[in-house]
């Protein structure tokens, strides 16, 4: 169940630039395994989703807060961002 307070923060979370630690194997950012959210490190428990946009690749994670996140990486400059999503608490 989202409470106001959860979809308060993924409101004011609309898109923020972050440090997203990945595994790197053939390519660079083949999956997310970590990544920042203002000072705390959120541990990726799993990709729910990954696809790819003209501007590089993106992944739909469950965090170890509970909640929904999708972090697309934009290749032209280098950067990483995450969103959460409005269904973002994943339930009990």
């Amino acid at each position: 169940m989202v409470t106001t307070s959860d979809a308060i923060l993924a409101e004011k979370m609309a898109r923020w630039s972050t440090d997203v630690e990945c595994y790197s194997g053939h390519t660079y950012a083949q999956e997310p395994r970590a990544f920042r959210l203002g000072a705390q490190r959120r541990n990726v428990i799993v990709v729910n989703r990954r696809w790819r946009e003209p501007t590089g690749p993106c992944f739909e994670v469950l965090a170890d807060d509970g909640y929904t996140y999708v972090l697309a990486y934009r290749e032209m400059t280098d950067c990483w961002s995450v969103s959460a999503k409005a269904d973002c608490r994943r339930s009990a």
